[in-house]
């Protein structure tokens, strides 16, 4: 997967204030943490954190102050929940080699079987081990063919090379769901059960 390069400045200034005046001027507070290291409190270019984020999981190779370069993965992003904008993102310090648990997309594609079934995503995103810089956007799933009653579990799903489960082999990730029936009136489903335990 490809980096995506952001110039990023550390900050010093917190609270409801500072955030505000830090998102006036189209900029998005944050946080990088891990590896054991006291979190950094960052500002960010907020168009340029938008489009990154477009890509799952995206690595961020994070430009702080002109001084360090460090490499980071999107773990938590607030958005507003009316405009969309970004409103903070806490951030994951990751190094080249290192290992980081990650949730992928799952996409479907393919035709279920006749008879108007419905695809229930039970996972729309699928907890996987992945070497930080080889992270997968998505994982596509065949559902070509699949009737009411199947289903595919995390154990069917093909993974590239160096790309570990992080779930149990049997979770359910997708399920093809029979489609509504009209229940029998009442009375026909009785006398339907007492002609079965005559």
């Amino acid at each position: 997967m490809s980096e995506v390069k952001i110039a990023a400045e550390s900050r010093t200034e917190f609270g409801k204030g500072a955030a505000r005046r830090i998102r006036r001027e189209n900029k998005v507070p944050g946080v990088l943490y891990g590896h054991g290291s006291d979190p950094l409190h960052l500002t960010l270019p907020g168009h340029e954190l938008l489009l990154a984020l477009r890509t799952p999981n995206v690595l961020i190779s994070l430009d702080i102050d002109g001084k360090s370069q460090e490499l980071a993965i999107p773990k938590a992003v607030q958005r507003d929940p009316l405009k969309g904008y970004l409103e903070h993102v806490d951030l994951q310090l990751v190094q080249r080699g290192e290992t980081v648990t990650v949730e992928i997309p799952v996409v479907a594609e393919g035709e279920l079987a006749a008879g108007g079934n419905l695809l229930e995503h039970v996972l729309n995103a699928l907890p996987v081990e992945a070497e930080a810089t080889h992270i997968p956007e998505q994982l596509t799933v065949s559902v070509e063919g699949l009737a009411a009653g199947a289903s595919i579990h995390a154990k069917d799903i093909a993974l590239p090379s160096g790309v570990k489960l992080a779930v149990e082999d049997d979770t359910v990730v997708l399920q093809i769901l029979a489609a509504q029936a009209e229940e029998a009136p009442a009375g026909e489903a009785a006398e339907g059960e007492e002609a079965a335990e005559a």
